[in-house]
């Protein structure tokens, strides 16, 4: 972890990532891909610190995108035609032709947002208090995101989901 590495609180955690939002934001005179490796490592920390896990950034990111809850929810849907899954900070965002196929990601544990018209997949210890308001395309772009494809899902194994 290279911007949160000292915290051990989550008021650091917040302080540290003010300062460097005003820093790097690119709204004043940063560029995007650095805020979005500050976003990234803050959701990282705050998860970190929230779960009181003493595991490292790469562990703690590993930890959620491969655990048990993640990886069936993707084996659940991937088989599905049409559609676009995509990970986006700590939760699994799916787009395309979803309407046909809306009772399986409902069965999946996926839920739909409205404004969105997207289906997303968070666990519970990642659920936010409040929706964001933000479009897909501004949480894409404050977090970056990486498509799952078919060649990705094909290199699973056990438990552990290579993105």
């Amino acid at each position: 972890m290279q911007w949160f590495q000292d915290c051990r609180t989550l008021q650091e955690v917040k302080a540290t990532y003010k300062k460097l939002a005003r820093q790097h934001h690119p709204d004043l005179g940063g560029d995007t891909a650095t805020m979005q490796e500050i976003n990234r490592e803050y959701a990282l920390a705050t998860a970190k610190i929230m779960s009181g896990a003493g595991l490292t950034d790469e562990e703690t990111e590993h930890e959620i995108l491969s655990s048990e809850a993640y990886r069936q929810a993707i084996e659940s849907i991937a088989h599905l035609i049409g559609l676009t899954i995509e990970i986006v900070g700590h939760w699994i965002w799916v787009t395309g032709n979803t309407y046909p196929v809306r009772d399986s990601l409902k069965k999946a544990g996926f839920f739909f947002a409205a404004k969105k018209q997207a289906w997303y997949f968070r666990t519970a210890e990642y659920k936010t208090a409040r929706s964001s308001g933000k479009s897909l395309d501004a949480i894409r772009n404050k977090y970056g995101s990486e498509t799952i494809g078919d060649e990705n899902l094909k290199r699973k194994s056990g438990n552990q989901l290579d993105r």
